[in-house]
């Protein structure tokens, strides 16, 4: 009981500095040095150790040892996948191959001469293209190029088509998005396996049902403001011409996906390509298409090193929350905060459903407040498998709730960089933006837990 008392004293005053936006990293890792030394203090009979750690002689000294010890595990494994995955994007972004994939992917939809069926068919494209461009903002700032003006132009209202871009990472799809390669980690199996067998059958219903509310809410709110559908020229929210790239470049972004899928055991078990490989190898490829292109090595060259770049922006902003955030969550676990929740739920008669009800919402709630689904799903993710087990569960069936909901928090948070991007261009408020998304949310967030529940 102690232990759950400090716990949540702790995580209440992390919540509160995270929330006022003081540096979630900072913030969660004070937290989890003061968990550990509370427990090393109160508790002394409990190890602070990570993991399989070899104590250096002095308790004091473990508790930072802590933190070193999960900066290696972190960064030697899904740390790298994220480094690895964010300096690919980062690289397509820059060769304009990002550009040329969503390009080809709205041309099909320009024929459909029904704004707001293209307005939901168009929220099903961008939440498929998600797999491919593994930044929520990166693809939202490119739909807000390339796909906003035609959406505009067909006939619905800016607001609508702001809000439907703003949901189009609404689930963190695919093998290259690091909240899943997390949490597949946390499911101790692949990541391909973990998109194939798990996140897709789910996210095809979560899929049709936002789609359907997307269709019926906008018409709703544009009808209610007194807008009338009709065509109209929009302003391009783009500054400058846009830079044409041959055609092929389109395909680049999904190469690694590609690989990813196709040499695993989903399909050829014999071979195993993993992301980080995937992305260099993609990387890779592209690099002798930009010779191809532009026939220019130098330019070449100095490309690729946007790659690397990305790679250290990730470590920064990503990577170094990941290990501040596993610090925080070991912390409540060896401190006993988890253990008494599980008990207390066990004891009052809650099954394992539930306890997955009450972390997903946990995680989309600290989502909605923070702006950052990284950051919730961080935070919370490491103490998934310790209740699965403590249940006998499998872990999957509690984390990907978890991960999925992650995205969902941020779509209906009106301090999310995406929600305040869109907004600029939809000329509203955020808060705006949140209120065309919030019944579309809602709706795909039951009909997760729904088919998680019934697949899962």
């Amino acid at each position: 009981m102690a232990g759950f008392i400090i716990g949540m004293i702790v995580t209440a005053f992390a919540a509160w500095f995270i929330i006022k936006n003081y540096q979630p990293q900072t913030v969660l890792l004070l937290a989890g040095l003061s968990l550990l030394l509370m427990t090393a203090i109160f508790f002394p009979q409990r190890s602070i150790l990570y993991g399989k750690a070899v104590s250096i002689g002095w308790v004091g000294g473990d508790i930072f040892a802590f933190v070193k010890e999960s900066l290696t595990t972190q960064v030697a494994g899904v740390g790298l996948i994220i480094m690895a995955a964010g300096g690919f994007a980062d690289y397509m972004d820059h060769i304009k191959a990002s550009n040329a994939m969503v390009n080809l992917c709205i041309k099909p939809l320009q024929m459909i001469k029904a704004p707001y069926v293209i307005l939901s068919i168009g929220y099903i494209l961008s939440q498929l293209l998600h797999v491919a461009i593994s930044s929520a903002a990166g693809l939202a700032m490119l739909l807000l190029v390339t796909f906003f003006p035609v959406l505009v132009r067909l006939g619905v209202s800016k607001a609508a088509a702001a809000s439907m871009i703003g949901m189009s990472a609404f689930m963190d799809l695919g093998p290259a998005v690091g909240t899943a390669n997390l949490a597949a980690k946390h499911a101790n199996m692949e990541a391909a396996v973990y998109f194939a067998h798990y996140q897709l059958p789910v996210a095809v219903g979560v899929m049709l049902t936002v789609a359907i509310l997307i269709f019926f809410t906008a018409r709703y709110f544009d009808a209610k403001e007194g807008f009338a559908a009709g065509g109209q020229e929009p302003e391009h929210p783009a500054d400058g011409p846009v830079e044409r790239v041959p055609g092929f470049y389109a395909l680049l972004p999904v190469f690694p996906v590609v690989l990813v899928l196709v040499f695993s055991p989903l399909i050829v078990s014999s071979i195993k390509v993993d992301v980080v490989t995937a992305m260099i190898i993609g990387a890779l490829l592209a690099f002798f298409c930009e010779l191809l292109v532009k026939r220019d090595v130098k330019t070449a060259c100095r490309g690729v090193q946007v790659f690397f770049k990305g790679m250290g922006n990730m470590f920064a902003s990503i990577v170094s929350l990941l290990v501040c955030a596993d610090v925080f969550a070991q912390g409540l676990q060896i401190i006993g905060a988890v253990d008494f929740i599980i008990h207390t739920v066990q004891t009052a008669g809650y099954g394992f459903a539930s306890m997955t009800v009450v972390m997903a919402l946990l995680v989309c709630v600290t989502a909605a407040l923070t702006g950052s689904g990284v950051a919730a799903f961080f935070s919370f993710s490491g103490l998934a498998p310790g209740i699965a087990a403590k249940f006998g569960e499998n872990a999957v069936r509690m984390i990907l709730p978890m991960q999925l909901m992650a995205g969902m928090g941020r779509a209906i948070s009106p301090v999310a960089g995406v929600i305040i991007a869109v907004s600029k261009a939809g000329e509203c408020s955020p808060f705006m933006i949140v209120r065309r998304t919030f019944i579309p949310a809602i709706g795909g967030m039951l009909a997760m837990l729904i088919c998680n529940g019934l697949l899962n």
